[in-house]
């Protein structure tokens, strides 16, 4: 889905220039990293709220400058790239599914600037690093929930597209699931769109008549759905449990903080090089969690839950990283 090009440039705390003096020899201004972000959804889109989220948070804690470029579509990204790197911006943040090469060939062109950008594939150096949503872990705890909580044995699961990041989410949440509950079935669904809220809540409706009373919301539109039915809904990346009362069992949600806070470190530092962040999506760095409505959810269910939780952080269980595409039982 590809939104008209809006490039806007807004700070969230307006002249801050520098973060104090340094009382030496002579008076110098220390100046906050310089950070740009792109992305080619608004800012409020459940993925991308979770990295501008991060970075908002580190300007108002005076390390970071940011500026931001939202509803850029792909045709318009290498450019947009290219504009911030010749501002001489010190750290670029964004997403580059569907244009690997172009956003690479930027950040070859740049290598005194570092680049951070969601990827499937690996690092390029010596400045572009990956991340991705690593909240596999998470998924697999609310699989947990939904396969206990399902009367019909039956589990709807409405995805936006059929890409790594979504399907080793997808993939856990079915093991977690399957756990608990081996007769559970699946019902798997794409629909091809980041946000496409009718068709998400369409596909959820079929899923439902086919005997589903538990959704796995990967997109907007679900949970609606589910409401509607009410059946109940697992949601994912960001907690929307307060638009929908009684409905959201759990979600598993991403935390881009600590991605970004290192990022940050290491550019400030002089030490920023090509790496994979995307182990800073995994829970024991904070960068994955999960919230439970534990008023819909069964004791033993619950003690279960955090039992996994513990041994996940302790490193004695280990959830499984399945980046193929699931697919519904016969």
């Amino acid at each position: 889905m590809k939104f008209p090009t809006t490039l806007t440039r807004r700070t969230l705390v307006a002249g801050v220039a520098a973060l104090g003096l340094v009382m030496s020899s002579g008076a110098a201004f220390a100046q906050a990293l310089q950070v740009a972000a792109i992305y080619t959804l608004p800012v409020e889109q459940q993925w991308i709220s979770r990295i501008h989220l991060a970075l908002v948070a580190a300007e108002e804690r005076g390390d970071i400058d940011y500026e931001w470029s939202e509803n850029v579509a792909n045709t318009d990204y290498e450019r947009v790239m290219r504009e911030y790197a010749e501002q001489g911006v010190d750290l670029i943040v964004g997403e580059v599914f569907g244009l690997e090469r172009a956003s690479r060939t930027v950040a070859a062109d740049y290598p005194e600037t570092a680049f951070l950008m969601g990827s499937s594939f690996k690092p390029q150096a010596p400045n572009f690093s990956t991340f991705d949503n690593y909240i596999h872990e998470p998924a697999y705890l609310s699989g947990l929930i939904a396969g206990a909580a399902t009367k019909s044995n039956v589990i709807g699961m409405v995805g936006g597209y059929a890409i790594p990041e979504v399907n080793r989410l997808m993939n856990a949440f079915m093991d977690g699931a399957r756990e608990v509950n081996p007769d559970v079935k699946f019902l798997v669904n794409f629909i091809d769109s980041w946000y496409d809220p009718p068709k998400a809540k369409e596909s959820a409706f079929a899923m439902m008549d086919a005997g589903a009373d538990v959704m796995y919301a990967e997109r907007f539109g679900v949970s609606d759905a589910a409401v509607e039915r009410g059946v109940k809904a697992i949601g994912n990346v960001i907690d929307t449990s307060a638009d929908y009362p009684n409905t959201i069992l759990a979600s598993a949600i991403w935390h881009m903080e600590a991605t970004i806070d290192t990022a940050v470190a290491n550019v400030k530092a002089g030490t920023y090089e090509a790496d994979d962040y995307g182990q800073y999506s995994f829970m024991k760095y904070g960068g994955g969690s999960l919230v439970m409505d534990t008023s819909l959810i069964a004791p033993e269910t619950v003690e279960l839950v955090n039992a996994k939780t513990a041994a996940i952080l302790d490193g004695s269980f280990t959830v499984t990283i399945n980046d193929e595409e699931p697919v519904s039982d016969d």
